[in-house]
């Protein structure tokens, strides 16, 4: 218990906002849908909630979200506890990031403590798949919407709202494609989203350090806010009469998905400029929500 490795220190700072913007094609309005002059003016400045459940330190274990933690300038790691054998392994790889922080002179990450397999189980919670490695940091500092409007001032992009999607993992999933596929922001409502928890870090396997995910407090105006900013919100319904495809949507995008069965509520869908669907077998009802969140991005950055 009391062995160490060697004392390592590091950071990634200001990556969110180095992303560089999609090169997709600009596109005129979607057929119906009103211009930005029409909609409605700027939301209230810093509308949104914080992502962080309050100032307390939460437990980011498995290898991918543990190593993208420390790699971020933005996280404040207080601890850092790996098994023998994951310290043996991964040492090379958080010296570099310790070397990285150094020489960006950001915060140095705490000695690594070698931790029996047992011992983080009992620091996680049982059942967690740690791989030999967890850590405890700070909540990431917020992100607001109009922080993300900002940054995308100008320039074309795709964001993704979620609307009743409350499992960690699949909030996560979506996380770890709008990474992959190039989405700028995942963004959700206050109450009913989850929390960014040890479990929706491991599955957004890395994302999370990297797509900021927003809370709103009413998600109907922050699609106004987003159309107010000269963003076209497309809804996924499995009964539009268009598809994804069909539509050729370029530009500036927020991509609305709702739950799989409830989809999206009434209110939401109706804030919309166009629903469209995604193309299935009609043997299955409907996609899991993150499915179909990595097929509709993947099929976006495409047609780019």
């Amino acid at each position: 218990m009391g062995r160490t490795l060697s004392t390592i220190g590091g950071n990634i700072g200001g990556i969110m906002a180095k992303r560089k913007p999609s090169k997709r094609n600009s596109a005129g309005p979607a057929p119906g849908a009103r211009t930005a002059s029409e909609r409605p003016g700027r939301a209230p400045r810093r509308q949104g909630k914080s992502q962080g459940a309050g100032r307390s330190g939460l437990w980011l274990h498995g290898v991918h979200a543990a190593l993208a933690a420390l790699a971020n300038h933005e996280r404040r790691v207080e601890r850092l506890v790996l098994t023998e054998d994951a310290g043996r392994a991964l040492r090379p790889r958080i010296e570099k990031i310790a070397a990285n922080r150094a020489r960006d002179g950001a915060r140095p990450l705490p000695t690594p403590e070698i931790k029996s397999r047992q011992e983080i189980e009992g620091m996680i919670g049982a059942g967690a798949v740690h791989q030999g490695i967890a850590l405890l940091a700070r909540p990431l500092p917020d992100v607001f919407l109009d922080d993300v409007l900002d940054a995308t001032e100008g320039m074309e992009a795709v964001l993704v709202v979620l609307d009743q999607v409350t499992d960690p993992q699949n909030v996560g999933a979506i996380l770890r494609s709008a990474a992959a596929f190039g989405a700028r922001a995942v963004i959700v409502p206050g109450r009913g989203a989850p929390r960014p928890t040890g479990a929706l870090a491991k599955a957004a396997s890395g994302a999370l350090e990297y797509v900021p995910l927003v809370r709103v407090t009413n998600l109907s105006a922050a699609l106004d806010a987003l159309k107010a900013r000269g963003f076209w919100c497309a809804g996924l319904d499995s009964r539009a009469p268009e598809s994804l495809s069909e539509a050729d949507l370029s530009g500036r995008l927020a991509l609305v998905l709702g739950s799989e069965g409830k989809g999206l509520r009434r209110l939401v869908g109706e804030r919309c400029d166009l629903l469209v669907r995604l193309p299935i077998s009609d043997r299955v009802e409907s996609l899991n929500v993150s499915a179909a969140a990595a097929i509709a991005l993947y099929e976006l950055a495409r047609g780019g």
